[in-house]
């Protein structure tokens, strides 16, 4: 297995501390509100990384947090926790926002067939494993307190840098704007660890402390929960880039000054999915979620497949063209696929060629357009039966996860596009009725650029699927 590793910027071999054994940490959402589309692409990458080791029949021990407390708005420890400024946006408690859009993400996930990871864990379960960490890096003098509160000293931490590959000039407050200033911090790069009611008095989860009544940071949970649960070492950390710094690269000073060792030597990192305008955000309150594309009548596996289309580390633009192309090829390639013979005998020499040829698109960086080219290279090879082709997609499938060879998923593709299709029609009749016909236009156009053809006959509106 290769794989790109942020740590060392280059493309390199993977071989875990322990033999057959991946020990893998994935920074989960933190869940004051939906996560967006972009969010869910890196989920979709580490799906499938951690089923492409699965592949290669590695042992893959998986463990994602949920924060729900101490996620500032402000990544480097500025503004107001996320999670009170959910639930003052909808009126609820912390708790209820926590539960709601856990639940939400949750759903998400499975609508997407990403694994479940085995060990899924919230950060506020975990208080006690926290303030066992920051004593002990105050007792080693990688911490001080400060006003009240608890901050990491990024002074003694060695190579801080090393896996952003920052200057720490350029991050100077005044040079940047995104860089705000701490009076209380011994210097503007140093994060909390710990804060108390002297800094944030409205924050609604609150525990008992050494250094009062408070809660912890957002970068203290990932090493916390990772070290509960995965021991000393950790085998691929991964998450979104926009967590290379300060998140992760804070995870790494403070886990390796409370451990005494090097913890993480593979960081494995998702690129951003952008609109027509930038990157997707959440913080104007209106965002691309994947309810949004259901709606539209997308399935969520259309936009896994979009997203399988483009390797994980470059930068996708999404649009509901694009997003047409995915949805259109993938149902096509469903149905050449379902209509294979499941009759004969596999033919095991192509069979094993074909496996190797996609273990080896696994392993040069999770390349996922590789491994969809050998899906129709196998459908397009004269030489093997349909049988073997069936078995050799329905083995892919389990890297994939597109329902390529589920026969009852067609029969629920069908049916939904049937009743989005009704509904078009539907909204179209009602603006004709209404003489809006530019509306009415606007809806037979949208049918046709996604290969529904409406025809208008004495005893109503009929439509067909062209190709």
């Amino acid at each position: 297995m290769r794989l790109y590793n942020t740590l060392t910027k280059n493309v390199e071999e993977f071989n875990p501390r322990v033999e057959g054994v991946v020990k893998l940490y994935t920074c989960g959402p933190t869940v004051y509100n939906y996560a967006h589309v972009g969010n869910l692409r890196t989920y979709i990458s580490e799906d499938i990384l951690q089923k492409g080791l699965e592949f290669l029949n590695y042992e893959v021990i998986r463990v994602m947090n949920i924060t729900d407390v101490g996620h500032m708005t402000s990544d480097a420890d500025a503004g107001e926790d996320k999670m009170l400024k959910g639930a003052r946006r909808e009126g609820k408690t912390v708790y209820e926002i926590a539960e709601f859009y856990t639940d939400a993400f949750l759903s998400d996930m499975e609508k997407l067939n990403i694994k479940k990871p085995k060990i899924i864990e919230k950060a506020s379960s975990h208080i006690n494993t926290y303030i066992k960490m920051i004593e002990k890096m105050l007792e080693d003098n990688f911490a001080y307190i400060s006003g009240g509160n608890v901050y990491f000293d990024v002074s003694k931490a060695k190579d801080y840098y090393k896996l952003s590959g920052k200057n720490p000039d350029d991050l100077l407050v005044a040079v940047r704007d995104t860089v705000e200033e701490d009076n209380l911090k011994r210097n503007p790069f140093d994060f909390g660890l710990w804060f108390t009611t002297s800094k944030f008095e409205n924050q609604a989860m609150k525990w008992d402390s050494p250094w009062g009544v408070g809660y912890p940071g957002w970068h203290i949970e990932c090493s916390g929960i990772a070290c509960e649960f995965l021991g000393d070492y950790v085998d691929i950390h991964c998450g979104g880039v926009d967590n290379i710094f300060p998140h992760h690269t804070n995870e790494i000073a403070q886990s390796e000054a409370y451990l005494g060792h090097s913890w993480c030597n593979f960081w494995f990192h998702g690129a951003h999915l952008n609109d027509q305008t930038g990157k997707m955000s959440k913080s104007n309150g209106e965002f691309l979620k994947l309810s949004v594309l259901e709606e539209k009548g997308y399935s969520p596996l259309d936009y896994r497949f979009f997203c399988l289309n483009s390797h994980y580390r470059n930068t996708l633009v999404f649009s509901y063209d694009s997003l047409d192309i995915a949805k259109n090829s993938l149902n096509k390639l469903r149905k050449k696929i379902q209509s294979l013979s499941k009759d004969g005998l596999v033919d095991s020499l192509k069979y094993d060629k074909y496996v190797s040829s996609f273990a080896e698109a696994i392993s040069n960086d999770l390349n996922t357009a590789q491994m969809i080219t050998i899906v129709y290279d196998v459908l397009k090879d004269a030489e093997i039966n349909d049988k073997t082709k069936f078995e050799l997609i329905d083995k892919f499938d389990t890297v994939l996860s597109l329902n390529l060879t589920l026969i009852e998923n067609q029969e629920k593709i069908d049916q939904e596009l049937k009743e989005y299709i009704e509904k078009k029609i539907l909204e179209r009749q009602e603006a004709k009725n209404s003489k809006d016909f530019v509306k009415a236009d606007f809806i037979r156009n949208e049918l046709l650029e996604k290969n529904i053809k409406l025809n208008d006959t004495r005893d109503g509106t009929t439509y067909e699927v062209i190709d």
